[in-house]
């Protein structure tokens, strides 16, 4: 008998639904929520685990279920699909189910991995997340180093004026050592050193953007033209 799981998620709990069986429980999203979703799933595995895409919030859930490092008496895949939340939203007015509650949405997302199969995304590897971290902390201290220019350019006095320089200081240094943890993971692998070469070797793509794209879309390469415009929501 085939199992599907259907996941939504909140900032705080995920709401689980399992066909056929129609069971419906909720854990916390940390650690403890994804080692009891593990252990529930080696139990009985399931064909598909669909997670709806939500802003970022599922890539750790769906990276810790493909991931679980599970007894090898017992080793098992789990298969992970990160879906559309568009998709799921059609398929549920098809189903006539227009209320939204995150048990039903758990449950329609369930209904949907089992009607569509729906093909199962590469999640990104340990060394990739890695990266991915990386990268994102960049983005966030060079949002900290504009906040922090501006509010220099607006200070009326040579006491904040100070202030603002001494945490631009601070911020530079950051991203310096940031720029080189990010350059010596990319040395550090074949792959990846390959993979920038080859995206850098196309006009206008330099080292920031063609890290980002090894860390976020590491379907790159494995897919054709079509499918990663598709993946990237870029066609209709």
């Amino acid at each position: 008998m085939e199992r599907f799981i259907g996941i939504d998620l909140s900032k705080t709990c995920l709401d689980v639904h399992v066909l056929p069986e129609g069971e419906a429980f909720q854990v916390a999203r940390n650690a403890d929520g994804i080692d009891e979703l593990v252990r529930r799933f080696t139990a009985s595995p399931p064909r598909i685990v669909a997670i709806e895409a939500t802003g970022g919030f599922e890539t750790v859930v769906a990276a810790g279920l493909a991931a679980a490092k599970l007894p090898v008496a017992v080793a098992v895949a789990v298969a992970v699909a990160v879906v559309k939340p568009a998709q799921v939203r059609a398929f549920a007015q098809a189903l006539g189910k227009r209320a939204k509650t995150d048990p039903i949405d758990a449950a329609v997302i369930a209904r949907f991995a089992e009607a569509t199969k729906p093909e199962l995304r590469r999640l990104a590897d340990e060394e990739t997340q890695q990266l991915a971290d990386l990268v994102t902390r960049r983005r966030q201290i060079v949002q900290m180093l504009t906040a922090e220019r501006n509010r220099e350019k607006k200070a009326r006095n040579r006491k904040m004026v100070k202030s603002c320089q001494r945490l631009i200081k601070a911020l530079e240094r950051e991203l310096a050592d940031s720029d080189g943890e990010i350059d010596q993971a990319v040395r550090q692998s074949p792959e990846w050193r390959e993979k920038q070469e080859l995206l850098q070797s196309m006009p206008c793509i330099g080292p920031v953007v063609s890290r980002t794209l090894i860390a976020e879309l590491p379907e790159l390469g494995t897919l054709d033209r079509r499918g990663i415009a598709s993946l990237c929501g870029l066609t209709p």
